[in-house]
């Protein structure tokens, strides 16, 4: 009786394994090619070890790959972004997170490249732009969120509380303070 049991799940696990994917693939792979760098770098400025973000950003790629198998109308950005953010929040909530969130690898702006560069890259200095980024670190995760999806994914203000699940007045007073931050560390350090 164990042993038909036993081939039984065999032939079903068999069966599970030789079903075709609904489609070729050419979807997911467009998908990645034109979002991968954003995801890559929407995960990298939320957590501080660049390893962990690519770790992130592959996770939310497998789940892409999952849900394109099932569904081929999936449409990348609008899909990933929410599920970046939750993977990053995931990943600092779970426990061995917190015992390595204090050994993080200081933020290198030039490990993210933006697609262009606009006249305010060209202006900055590298000390402002070092400044700028230490400051940004220190503010806390939740104004790290808001800040990168309003100012550097340029998501309007409705959009980031829908995300983060905030309310349109929250959002914009995590913004506030977060900015207020940066600009305040800026003037002390000049």
């Amino acid at each position: 009786m164990a042993n038909s049991f036993s081939l039984s799940s065999l032939a079903d696990k068999a069966d599970e394994l030789a079903t075709p994917a609904l489609n070729d693939g050419a979807h997911y792979d467009e998908l990645y090619r034109l979002h991968h760098a954003r995801v890559l770098r929407l995960c990298r400025l939320t957590l501080t070890d660049p390893h962990e973000a690519e770790d992130v950003a592959q996770e939310v790629f497998l789940k892409l790959f999952r849900a394109t198998r099932l569904d081929d109308s999936i449409v990348g950005g609008a899909w990933l972004t929410p599920v970046a953010v939750n993977a990053c929040h995931d990943r600092r909530r779970s426990g061995w997170w917190k015992r390595w969130r204090d050994r993080h690898v200081d933020f290198i702006e030039g490990d993210i490249y933006a697609t262009t560069r606009t006249p305010e890259d060209e202006a900055a200095g590298n000390e402002t732009r070092t400044l700028v980024w230490r400051s940004f670190r220190q503010l806390p995760a939740r104004q790290q969120e808001v800040f990168v999806l309003r100012h550097l994914e340029e998501w309007p203000t409705n959009e980031v509380a829908g995300v983060l699940g905030l309310t349109p007045g929250t959002v914009k007073r995590h913004l506030y303070r977060a900015v207020h931050r940066v600009r305040t560390a800026l003037r002390d350090q000049q």
